[in-house]
């Protein structure tokens, strides 16, 4: 791993498992708040940071002007602001990140367009998405009369078809909006 070759030890690292469309993850969050004055953020590449154009503009200022924290883009070596902090060093940085938050912006855009076609695509072909429904269990039309007719609590009624209850509410509703 690239931040272990750079010296981050294990406990430092930061990485969340949801997507980089903003910066309303958890583990972002806590790396945020745990940084202070004088420290160095490594990340593995811009797009690690983030994926909208304005907003990782916006936690690069963030964290390098309020904070006061350096950041070594580890794929960029032009993104390190511990280099070239004169005039013409931040305005190559500044440039630099524009382009990147740019390109990954754009990536991410691109692989949503091709995800929501292909989506399209699999459909026409009549792939379905997501679980198989839950096949109804043989008693279940017995156990629902009797269920309606008060012989049965919800609680019997559900342990006797082996369902959640929300299951069986929603299997109930199927049932009786069909005939």
């Amino acid at each position: 791993m690239a931040l272990h070759k750079s010296g981050v030890e294990d406990h430092l690292i930061y990485m969340d498992k949801v997507s980089g469309k903003d910066f309303n993850r958890p583990e972002y969050k806590k790396l945020v708040e745990k940084l202070k004055s004088g420290d160095l953020l490594y990340i593995q590449s811009i797009d690690r940071l983030g994926r909208n154009y304005e907003e990782v503009q916006n936690q690069w200022r963030i964290l390098t002007k309020k904070k006061n924290v350096d950041i070594c883009v580890i794929d960029m070596p032009l993104l390190d602001t511990r280099q070239g902090k004169d005039l013409m060093g931040t305005f190559i940085a500044d440039l630099v990140l524009q382009i990147l938050s740019f390109v990954a912006q754009n990536e991410r855009e691109y692989i949503r367009k091709r995800q929501s076609e292909g989506i399209v695509a699999a459909k026409t072909k009549g792939v379905k998405f997501g679980r198989p429904p839950f096949p109804l269990p043989d008693n279940f039309h017995a156990v629902h009369k009797a269920w309606r007719m008060k012989n049965l609590t919800l609680k019997q009624a559900t342990a006797a078809c082996n369902m959640p209850v929300g299951t069986f509410y929603s299997k109930v509703l199927k049932l009786e909006n069909t005939t």
